[in-house]
């Protein structure tokens, strides 16, 4: 997995899973409008991102190879590992101790577990 992004980072990576497949040029425009990045900034970003597996530039074309949801639910699951030994259900009472769930969120929790007992 990759390490952890910082909040630049994850504001970027945001820009690119929108728009991918994108130009550079056009990423380029989009950090300047966005985030106020000169092109050596955007550059900089993209090489580190591409390094750690998430994207790739080929050809002056940004793809993803992660995509966001994957990307956010290995970080899930790395957190829930290393803050509550794996234990989803700890992770869960630790969570709902200050925010209690709503109905909605209670159903959708157990159509989630109904599709994991079907499986």
């Amino acid at each position: 997995m990759q390490s952890k992004m910082g909040l630049v980072e994850a504001r970027f990576a945001d820009i690119v899973w929108k728009s991918a497949p994108v130009t550079t040029g056009e990423l380029v425009r989009l950090c300047a409008a966005e985030l106020n990045w000169k092109r050596t900034t955007t550059y900089t970003v993209l090489k580190k991102l591409c390094d750690r597996g998430l994207f790739r530039l080929l050809n002056g074309t940004v793809t993803v190879l992660i995509p966001r949801e994957d990307y956010y639910a290995a970080r899930s699951e790395e957190f829930v590992a290393e803050t509550f030994g794996g234990s989803l259900p700890a992770f869960i009472a630790a969570f709902t101790k200050k925010k209690p769930l709503s109905s909605k969120d209670l159903a959708e929790i157990r159509r989630m577990i109904d599709a994991c007992e079907e499986e």
